[in-house]
């Protein structure tokens, strides 16, 4: 150890830590020892000796780069680069490079108050030993929102609103003149005007819109989309435009398509939907069934740059809260217009089969058409007729039953994955309120629309994708046209195994290395071998984790999870904007257009993958603040569950009888001190060895329903 003039000693890890300081805060500047010695105040020989010796270790590790023989700056190239920040309500905050690589730790302290979504530059933090990497952010590039939801507090002087989940590391100043009427109490959508900087680290906003009081059901909905930048309101203007469309069609126009008013058609949806984006039709055409998947031709309506088309865009897809669906496209359009109702011609786009008694396909075509519906048909409906109820059009639905039942047997056995997820779905009162919580199984009604709507997507992205094969050697064979793609990269190889180990303990085999198509068989066979039995969901849950997530792009890599080498979406123009882009690409290149600009359609899809997981979340909030809503009066009962989730702070219990989730926390795990075993998905206690595993039968007491929080607290029954 050395000392500093006046007696105090400086250690190593103080000047480690004052060298970063310096470095990371000019990360452009290149220091000497003179500026070096003088920036850190050591004024002693063995002082200037050990920075000396620092120094030359933080150059060995590449944090720094040494210029000349006495002087050094921060080693950009490996110490700096540029992510996503990840803010976590506990503190673990993390950096995820735009490499992909794995994310890296950043301490509250070295944060620079950025939120969670935020473009950051961090610098790398040297390395202390027996410590985890860790960064620094240098620069906010980014902030991925301004604006926050949620409570107003209003004081004497000033008001703040108060954060749901800690969003922020200080709650939002607002100055009393830029309320808007808010009072305390009142849930209110913020604008942030200043964000903390080093001379001020208060978030300054103003209030935009006060949704209304706690607790209100429209208010609450509004707060979640609010909280993840979704629309809550439709734009007047785009309304209004979408009230000048149209909706007759017009001699001329029935000319320029095929015809199919006179062929039977139907459509099969939910009972509650009003947006009717798919039909089907069959006919016999000599010896092959012709059966038209028949697309609401959103595009003949919607322009492209169009007012309307621009608030599409925007939106990238429709949102489905429980209680409601906040729709990509205004209600006069995917309700009226589009929506393909029964006894009312509608424009289509079709994919046109020509299938045999085993549902080969034998020739297919890609037309505009226009249509007549038959008959509106909810699932329920159409199961009724299939397990043998009479019903209107009942031949004709058991023949596309028939052929349904054919495309999925030979889907599964060309490698697709076995997935039947299922749903959490509520009944609700006119007030908005739940009054029963079930899951929706897949059934042979839903099954038979899900064959068919992927029967065309298929074939919809095999007439761009594949390549014209040249008629001889001579030929070129023709560049692929830029279209857009539903891809669905491979598991990862990691989790994989990770897997296999792990049902090898219930003992169960399972192919990790291969083929695509063996290690998906693999999959279905384990998937199979399960069913019915105790660890079934618990296997179930692991496997889905090694799943990668779809999403949309230009650059094709095939669909692992249907085990289809050309997929894309085009069955859903009402309420995925990626639909749209497809029907206007087709279009253009059955009219002999060019290939469009891939840096366009690619960006296109980054955004639109983007919007269906902020979708995803809102809708997530929505199942559990219904849940909360749901259990709320049913505090102090108990009931069977079965543990659905681990984690190091406690375990998640899904009720059997209605699936609603909550969790029993650590502290009340108090007859042992438990061990949270990652691999085996269980806690294990010290002393008793009492195992709490995932999937494992439990009785719960439900011990709180936090609304505010979204929040469900159980605690062991016995």
């Amino acid at each position: 150890m050395s000392k500093k003039k006046g007696g105090k000693r400086v250690t190593k890890k103080q000047i480690v830590e004052q060298l970063q300081t310096l470095f990371q805060e000019h990360p452009n500047e290149t220091y000497s020892f003179k500026q070096i010695f003088r920036a850190l105040k050591l004024d002693t020989h063995p002082a200037k000796m050990l920075a000396i010796d620092t120094l030359d270790e933080m150059t060995w590790d590449d944090y720094l780069t040494k210029t000349s023989d006495n002087a050094y700056c921060l080693n950009l190239k490996t110490q700096v680069q540029e992510g996503t920040f990840i803010r976590k309500a506990n503190g673990k905050n993390s950096f995820q490079p735009d490499d992909g690589g794995k994310p890296i730790f950043v301490s509250e302290r070295n944060s620079m108050f950025a939120l969670n979504g935020d473009r950051v530059k961090v610098a790398m933090m040297a390395r202390r030993e027996k410590h985890i990497k860790e960064a620094m952010v240098v620069e906010i590039l980014s902030h991925k929102m301004d604006q926050a939801v949620g409570k107003l507090k209003v004081e004497k002087d000033f008001a703040f609103l108060v954060t749901e989940g800690n969003i922020f590391v200080h709650d939002v100043l607002i100055p009393k003149k830029k309320l808007k009427g808010g009072k305390t109490g009142d849930k209110a959508v913020v604008k942030i005007t200043q964000w903390p900087s080093k001379d001020s680290k208060n978030i300054v906003g103003e209030v935009i819109d006060v949704l209304g009081k706690e607790g209100d059901n429209n208010v609450e909905m509004h707060a979640i989309l609010a909280q993840y930048g979704l629309p809550y309101k439709y734009p007047k203007a785009v309304e209004d435009a979408a009230e000048k469309i149209e909706p007759g069609i017009t001699e001329q126009e029935i000319k320029r398509r095929e015809d199919f008013r006179d062929v039977f058609t139907c459509t099969i949806d939910p009972k509650d939907a009003k947006d009717f984006d798919d039909a089907l039709s069959i006919r016999k055409q000599g010896k092959w069934w012709e059966v038209g998947v028949h697309i609401a031709d959103v595009s003949h309506y919607v322009k492209e740059g169009s007012i309307i088309d621009k608030e599409a865009v925007k939106r990238a897809t429709s949102v489905y809260l429980v209680d409601r669906t906040i729709p990509m496209l205004p209600e006069r359009l995917c309700n009226f217009i589009c929506s393909l109702r029964p006894d009312e011609e509608k424009l289509c786009y079709s994919v046109i089969f020509a299938l045999d008694e085993d549902a080969n396909v034998k020739d297919y075509h890609i037309a505009h058409t226009v249509i007549k519906s038959n008959r509106r048909y909810a699932y329920e409906e159409v199961q009724d007729i299939l397990m043998g109820k009479d019903g209107d059009y009942a031949e004709e639905l058991r023949i596309l039953d028939k052929l349904a039942k054919r495309l999925r047997e030979r889907r599964f056995k060309d490698g697709a994955v076995k997935f039947d997820r299922e749903e959490l779905h509520f009944d609700i009162d006119e007030q908005g309120k739940p009054v029963r919580a079930y899951f929706k199984k897949s059934n042979d009604a839903t099954q038979l629309i899900e064959e068919f709507m992927l029967l065309a997507n298929k074939y919809v992205a095999e007439s761009i994708g594949k390549k014209e094969q040249p008629k001889n050697n001579r030929q070129q064979p023709k560049a692929k046209k830029t279209f857009v793609y539903r891809i669905h990269d491979q598991p990862d190889p990691t989790k994989l195994e990770s897997l296999r180990e792990f049902v090898v303990k219930f003992g169960y085999k399972m192919k990790t290395s291969g083929t695509k198509g063996a290690i998906s068989k693999s999959l279905n066979s384990l998937m199979d071998g399960c069913q019915g039995k105790k660890e079934q969901k618990l296997i179930e849950t692991v496997a889905l984790r090694a799943m990668m997530k779809a999403k949309y792009s230009t650059h094709n890599i095939g669909h692992y999870g249907l085990a289809f080498e050309y997929y894309t979406h085009f069955t859903s123009p009402i309420r995925r904007y990626p639909d749209t882009m497809v029907h206007r690409l087709l279009t253009k290149y059955q009219d002999g257009g060019r290939s469009a600009n891939q840096e366009k359609y690619e960006e296109l899809c980054e955004h639109c993958s983007d919007m269906e997981t902020v979708a995803q979340q809102a809708e997530r909030d929505s199942i559990k603040y219904k849940m909360v809503e749901f259990m709320e009066d049913k505090v102090g009962e108990t009931f069977d569950a079965h543990i659905s989730g681990i984690q190091s702070y406690g375990i998640y219990c899904e009720i059997d009888e209605n699936h609603c989730e909550g969790m029993v926390p650590m502290r009340d795990l108090d007859d042992d001190y438990y061990d949270f075993d990652e691999r085996n998905y269980c806690l294990v206690g010290r002393r008793h060895h009492h195992k709490y595993q995932l999937g494992d039968p439990i009785r719960i007491k439900v011990a709180r329903a936090n609304i505010e929080k979204r929040q469900l607290d159980f605690a062991l029954a016995d």
